[in-house]
């Protein structure tokens, strides 16, 4: 900013003249009116021209735009005048120089506003104010003002005009930057727009207004606070500073697969066209899309001849998709990928469902689009809301909705007050579609209602008096916006239906649009190829989370896992909301429960995988009653979502345990044995021959539905197990009938029948349910497997916490791989020795053999420190890491560089990549040179050698650093380190460093180790004899007692519970 002094060399106020009345402002004319002067500190930048109350004040009196300034001229007397398209302004200064300084001054910046305003085209604003189009404008009433002030809400600045009339001429009194700004609701029609300097109090007319306001600001402060790191490295090409359109200046908008950038302005001319011909997106809020790859297109666009080239055949009507002829390489994409053109593959993936130019014969030369359109129709009356920006949270009520003409023609959904108007209210192209929601009968306040969600992250609630024209209109509305590729799902009965990005299978690499729908439990997918998949069964998940800041659904089935990306943030809620609950229990009937793969309630699965591993030989198992409130609230939880209880030894009881399985089947809707087919059951027990009636048991299980089939015989297994354990738990074959046979049939218990019936399945437990002989040996297997640990536990030969551990010598492969018993005491000198013993390795000296824990999914591994206790380490692996004991080819340098070093502290630059998403479906930094600082307790990140604040700093202690960076985040040099932080509340970090060298990359990772271990980085003296260790139980043979499937939480947990009961062997048997 410019601030011209008074009268001394220091900056002081200024004077500033007006009208007669006015204490500040302006002259409409020049005349003879005398000048009133007040004192005004006044700063000028290169927008405005403000002036203050005091220079210590933030917030300006009055506003004058730059670009509105036509003429400055001197008036004599210490005084210039300020000539605008409008109004004239007066200022007097202390004396000429300080005019003449001012003069000169707003004369050079107007005119470099002039000289970079380009001619006004057709997209331009028909007025000629300088201002960007208002997000929220209108009246508001704000304390310490005796008349409403005009409010504009534009982009990250909130403006205060006296009256629309300044509004429109640009004459204001301030504005407030949202980046210091917080919005809190005060009461039904106010609120506060607080910052540091001043809180702002407000007050809309109505409620509705209010919340309009304060959704505004709150955009307002989001868009202020998005990150500028894309838009900085976009407008360092000087042709991407201006818009491509209209020529505005720091364009912050961009059309990805045209490859231009544009200004807000004509971002919306843009999404006009629809997605088929031009995909707007922000350069500083819509922060996953923004590649390295496609930031280097826009950034090479105009200089690059290849690009250039394919942008001009894609523009002329070339295909992304035609056949280049060549089998290996079907398609240009291929061959872009195959010749390692980045670029141009990320400009050929952005433009795979563009509409191809028609080129039409018209008067003129010129060339024009032309979209095919869908060629469904549609019309008649709905009930419809003004549309939101948020979810739908609340019941809307009927007088909410208004009745409108609705017709969709020509690939537009319009809507018009009435069916003799004709000009819509408003219309929703359905090229901008993304997703289509029936909602349940009388969710708001007519019978059937359907939500419709558009690219721009706007809902529209419609709603209708018959069910049946609620389905002809989304069957409609459905064939207009999906693609023919998925035209299969608009035949679904779907609850909910639209396209979104998502990894899955093969395809990691990158995101792919595919189209979903919802139908019940089930999601249906169709990829942009046109290929269905298999449909996934949400409640048989083995994992539903979400992850990346609430940017990814993760779902997990036994042989696939599934990315959906939140690429928009309302309709991805919605997906995840509905997707959750299809995927919770949703009834008290056995098919409605969360299922495990092989139809068995989770529930169900849960409890009696815990009793097996804790309960099995517990006295009075399934007789003995728990806590009721205990057995009521576990039951809850379960019922609510299985998939994230683990049932733990010291957390929960048995008998609790026990008593919730014994509940659950009592308060079934249907029952077990379903209310058709239980006084069959019943009645079986009187047939006297034992075949006839083990004939009838299996043909009425042959009649069960197929969830309470599988569900009969998981119990009947558990319990034939139970029985088998009586001598200690005390509950034989007759005992558990007595439990169990009221519980199933939902009885009083005074029928013997029911106890008849389950005694029978027990006893014949192998002929009913077709036991086979590799399922019988397996069964006896895990229970001979207990026997032995129960005899080993009290004989004392199993010492407490010992966990027998897969191992690889050298690399990870079946014949090298050994099965080590590792004791709590075990550090990984200790292992490296047991492995090398056992394949009778001689260590030489200068040998430097070490165990490392190998991060496959990262492509990263890290030697472990030869004190380093080896079993905690494992309580923390997971699926994809495993243990490897390997000679360290780099620690003899490692060592000279440590004894020929001065001090402890280690400095310089490296490349630095923070990884903001961990699935890589998020913004990708890409790697920057960064100052580093490591010394004993702390290492910091400088943005440059000169800068004294660090912009980083992490304690040693929590970090873990591996070796490796992995292939997909390309890195710059193959040097490089994967780092993890997690701090004390557990939450964790993770980024990438890459050295210039490897000889750097030695040193860096020589002090890392030096620094978190105390110096020594290797035994100073190794042992001719290691400490010996009880020999491996011979029963035990090779069994890995540590899972080797399943998710990492599942393992902790599977290591956890076993150093406390040695019966988790059995789960691994």
């Amino acid at each position: 900013s410019n601030c011209v002094p008074a009268t001394t060399p220091a900056p002081s106020p200024t004077s500033i003249g007006g009208s007669a009345p006015l204490t500040w402002g302006f002259s409409a004319g020049r005349g003879s009116l005398s000048y009133i002067y007040q004192k005004r500190w006044v700063k000028l930048d290169a927008d405005y021209l403000r002036y203050f109350d005091s220079e210590k004040d933030t917030y300006s009196k009055g506003l004058i735009p730059v670009s509105s300034i036509s003429r400055v001229s001197s008036i004599g007397d210490q005084k210039f005048e300020v000539v605008t398209n409008n109004r004239n302004f007066v200022f007097r200064a202390e004396n000429d120089a300080d005019r003449n300084q001012w003069i000169r001054t707003l004369q050079q910046i107007a005119e470099e506003r002039k000289s970079k305003a380009p001619e006004r085209t057709s997209m331009s604003f028909a007025t000629d104010s300088a201002t960007e189009p208002a997000d929220k404008s209108g009246f508001l009433e704000l304390r310490g003002f005796k008349h409403k002030l005009f409010v504009v809400v534009v982009g990250d600045k909130v403006f205060l005009y006296k009256n629309a009339e300044d509004y429109r001429l640009g004459i204001g009194i301030t504005y407030i930057e949202m980046n210091v700004g917080n919005v809190k609701e005060v009461d039904r029609r106010g609120f506060d727009l607080t910052t540091p300097y001043r809180i702002f109090s407000f007050s809309a007319d109505t409620e509705q207004e209010k919340e309009e306001w304060v959704e505004a600001m709150q955009q307002s402060i989001a868009e202020a606070l998005s990150n500028s790191e894309v838009a900085e490295r976009i407008w360092a090409a000087e042709s991407n500073r201006f818009c491509a359109d209209c020529g505005s200046p720091k364009p912050d908008w961009a059309s990805i697969n045209l490859c231009v950038v544009i200004c807000k302005r004509c971002a919306g001319e843009h999404r006009g066209l629809g997605p088929g011909i031009t995909k707007v997106r922000s350069l500083k809020m819509d922060r996953k899309v923004w590649t390295e790859e496609l930031i280097e297109a826009l950034c090479a666009a105009v200089t690059t001849s290849d690009l250039a080239e394919t942008q001009a055949l894609l523009f002329c009507g070339a295909s992304v998709t035609c056949d280049t002829g060549d089998p290996q390489c079907p398609t240009p994409l291929a061959l872009a990928e195959r010749s390692g053109q980045r670029l141009q593959m990320e400009f050929l993936l952005h433009n795979k469902t563009s509409e191809p130019p028609r080129l039409e014969m018209v008067c003129s030369e010129e060339k024009h689009y032309s979209v095919h359109l869908p060629s469904i129709t549609h019309n008649g009356f709905l009930y419809k809301t003004p549309s939101m920006v948020k979810p739908i949270t609340e019941r809307k009520g009927p007088e909410e909705f208004s009745r409108r003409w609705c017709t969709l023609q020509d690939g537009v959904l319009s809507y018009y007050e009435n069916d003799r108007n004709t000009v819509p209210n408003g219309e929703i192209r359905v090229e901008e579609i993304v997703c289509l929601v029936n909602n349940p009968l009388h969710a708001h306040g007519f019978e059937s209602t359907f939500e419709v969600y558009t690219e721009a992250d706007r809902l529209y609630l419609f709603g209708l008096e018959s069910p049946d024209s609620a389905r002809e209109w989304l069957k409609s509305i459905a064939k207009s916006f999906v693609h023919p590729c998925a035209e299969e799902l608009v035949a679904l009965d779907f609850e909910r239906l639209g396209r979104l990005h998502y990894k899955g299978g093969l395809t990691l690499e990158r995101a792919q649009e595919g189209w979903f729908a919802l139908v019940g439990s089930t999601l249906h997918v169709c990829s942009e190829d046109g290929r269905r998949q298999e449909p996934l069964q949400l409640r048989k998940l083995q994992e539903l989370s979400i992850q990346g800041d609430h940017e990814v659904l993760v779902l997990v089935e036994r042989r696939r896992t599934l990315y959906i990306q939140g690429e928009r943030k309302l309709d991805f809620l919605g997906w995840v909301h509905a997707i959750q609950k299809a995927a919770g229990s949703a009834g008290d009937t056995l098919s409605e429960q969360q299922l495990t793969e092989s139809d068995v309630p989770l529930l169900v699965d849960r409890c009696i995988d815990y009793i097996t591993q804790c309960g099995l030989t517990s006295e009075g198992i399934y007789r003995k009653s728990g806590q009721n409130s205990k057995t009521t609230s576990l039951l809850e939880v379960l019922q609510r979502d299985a998939r994230r209880v683990c049932l733990k030894e010291g957390e929960h009881q048995v008998d609790d345990v026990a008593n919730t399985l014994k509940r659950f089947f009592r308060d079934l809707g249907d029952g077990l044995f379903t209310r058709r087919w239980a006084p069959d059951w019943l009645w079986a027990t009187a047939l006297e021959d034992e075949e006839a009636k083990i004939g009838k048991y299996r043909q009425l299980l042959a009649a069960l539905p197929p969830v309470n089939r599988a569900t009969l015989k998981a119990l009947i297994n558990h319990l034939f197990r139970v029985q088998c354990f009586s001598g200690e738990n005390q509950m034989n074959t007759h005992n558990l009938a007595i439990v169990f046979g009221p519980t199933l049939f939902q009885t009083d218990g005074k029928d013997y029948k029911a106890g008849r019936v389950v005694e029978d399945l027990i006893s014949h437990y192998v002929e009913i349910f077709n036991v086979n002989d590799q399922e019988m040996k397996k069964q006896q297997d895990e229970i001979t497997a207990i026997m032995k640990m129960r005899e080993a536990s009290s004989s004392g030969t199993q010492q407490a916490g010992d966990f027998i551990c897969t191992v690889y010598l050298e690399e990870k492969k079946t014949e090298t791989e050994q099965h080590v018993k590792i004791p709590a005491t075990m550090t990984a000198e200790e292992l490296t020795f047991e492995i090398l013993d056992r394949r009778k390795i001689v260590m030489k000296e200068k040998d430097y053999w070490s165990c490392f824990e190998v991060n496959e999914r990262e492509e990263a591994e890290r030697p472990l420190h030869y004190s380093e206790k080896v079993l905690p380490i494992l309580h923390c692996l997971g699926t994809d890491s495993y243990l490897v004991v390997k000679k360290q080819m780099s620690m003899e340098n490692m060592l000279i560089y440590l004894a020929s070093r001065v001090g402890d502290c280690k400095h310089g630059m490296m490349k630095f990549r923070e990884e903001r998403n961990l699935l890589g479906l998020g913004l990708s930094t890409g790697f920057h040179d960064r100052y580093f600082i490591l010394n004993h307790s702390w290492l910091r990140l400088y943005k440059e050698v000169r800068s004294h604040k660090p912009e980083k700093e992490w304690p040693v202690r929590n970090l873990k650093v591996y070796l490796g960076v992995k292939k997909k985040l390309r890195p710059p040099t193959c040097w490089g380190f994967t780092v993890f932080y997690e701090n004390e509340k557990h939450e964790k970090q993770q980024w990438y460093l890459c050295c210039d060298t490897q000889a750097d990359l030695r040193e860096w990772f020589a002090t890392f180790l030096q620094v978190q271990n105390g110096g020594a980085l290797w035994p100073s003296e190794r042992p001719k004899m290691r400490v010996a260790r009880p020999q491996q139980d011979a029963r035990l043979g090779n069994i890995s007692l540590i899972p080797l499937r399943g998710n990492e939480s599942e393992m902790r947990n599977s290591v956890a519970a076993f150093a406390t009961d040695p019966l988790t062997l059995l789960r691994n048997v």
